[in-house]
């Protein structure tokens, strides 16, 4: 121990005794000033020097203006289906996934309390028609005993007056018989429409109350095979959204591929969700391989417009506001940024008048007979401003892209 004590301590006064002889002999500063060029040369920008032009290039491909959103996937047309009669469950003939025909039994509820109704009713409905058919007679007796004089006028008319009311009793018992036997069908709910349940709410003995509101049993979706997308589009890019427009969407299921769809339907009516008015655009999907289920999230692309093989820049190329800034009047020569571009070509500088075409959010289109490959455009010169500072530089308007 002594001796690795020994050996620190002589490393020590080795390296103090070297530094103090750097810093007497000033070495310090040639180090110190080592190290300033070094970073100097490592991080100064070589590539431009003071006075060369800044470009950005000029690219052919292809350019598509779309607006993003997401939605849910669901069917076309769906059907609850609920109970009119209040009751137990006795039987459920069908489950989740069930295919089902119209008219098929789905469930049926304990009939006893609406066999009962149905059984009272008839008997009411017999009552009444006995009473019936004894005033009848009543009436037809009195009005030949009439005819020859035995009975008086008001006999006559009371018992044509007992007659005609116990005709209306009989078709209001007639009424409570059918509505009666109408309620014990409703006690069998079979299938609106030919689909596939998707939601069963309902197990055998549950009480069923039908009381004020129609209580929901099932959801069944008539057509799995044709699918929609209900998405939810800002007022900024409502006015680009057209009918019959092509759309591509994935799903989180399958995030290797895509899906298509077409734009079917405008919804007039918005909603306000944290101050943005938001409208639902409905995408029809076809899904005849059955691949997309209810309930997925679907993050949509609709396709606003397209350009094949067409001159592109990014937008930062089109910002120049004046080109006397960092070009010679004579090469300008009355030459505006809003109708001719700086193009660098052979080390030349040239003015070649465009027009833009189609804008997304990061490369705009440009429309030009005299592109070639391999310009570029100059939007500025080192150490010099390529807008004028005086003049106020206002915002590209245009569709906004998601």
């Amino acid at each position: 121990m002594k001796q690795n004590n020994s050996k620190t301590q002589q490393k020590k006064s080795f390296i103090g005794r070297m530094f103090g002889w750097m810093w007497r002999k000033k070495w310090w500063l040639l180090i110190v000033a080592i190290v300033a060029v070094g970073t100097w040369w490592i991080f100064s920008d070589k590539t431009q020097k003071p006075g060369e032009f800044i470009t950005l290039n000029i690219t052919r491909g292809d350019l598509r203006q779309v607006v993003t959103a997401t939605g849910e996937i669901m069917p076309v047309n769906t059907v609850n289906v609920g109970s009119q009669v209040s009751g137990t469950i006795d039987n459920l003939y069908v489950d989740f996934n069930t295919k089902v025909k119209k008219g098929d039994v789905l469930l049926t509820i304990e009939p006893s309390v609406l066999q009962a109704t149905v059984d009272e009713s008839k008997a009411s409905l017999d009552s009444a028609i006995s009473q019936r058919n004894f005033a009848k007679s009543e009436y037809e007796r009195n009005k030949t005993l009439y005819g020859e004089g035995f009975i008086s006028r008001a006999e006559m008319e009371q018992s044509q007056t007992q007659y005609e009311q116990s005709e209306q009793s009989v078709k209001r018992a007639q009424s409570t018989y059918d509505r009666a036997v109408t309620n014990l069908g409703y006690a069998t709910i079979v299938s609106p429409v030919d689909g596939t349940v998707i939601s069963r709410k309902v197990d055998v003995g549950q009480t069923v109350a039908a009381s004020f509101q129609t209580p929901d049993l099932f959801e069944i979706a008539e057509d799995l095979t044709k699918m929609q997308i209900e998405t939810a589009v800002s007022e900024a890019d409502i006015g680009v959204i057209k009918d019959g427009q092509p759309v591509t969407f994935t799903v989180d299921a399958y995030p290797t591929e895509t899906f298509e769809g077409v734009v079917r339907q405008i919804r007039l009516s918005p909603t306000t969700t944290s101050n943005v008015v938001v409208y639902t655009v409905v995408i029809d999907v076809d899904n005849t391989d059955l691949r997309l289920m209810p309930g997925m999230t679907a993050f949509v692309t609709i396709v606003i417009s397209e350009r094949e093989n067409v001159w592109r820049a990014a937008n930062s190329a089109f910002l120049v506001r004046n080109f006397g800034n960092f070009l010679d009047p004579e090469i300008v020569n009355g030459a505006t940024p809003v109708s001719h571009l700086a193009i660098l070509r052979d080390r030349d500088v040239i003015m070649v008048p465009y027009t833009k075409g189609l804008t997304t959010a990061t490369e705009t289109e440009i429309i030009s007979e005299e592109i070639q490959m391999g310009d570029k455009i100059i939007v500025g010169r080192m150490g010099m401003a390529s807008s004028n500072p005086k003049q106020s530089m206002s915002p590209m308007r245009g569709p906004r892209m998601m």
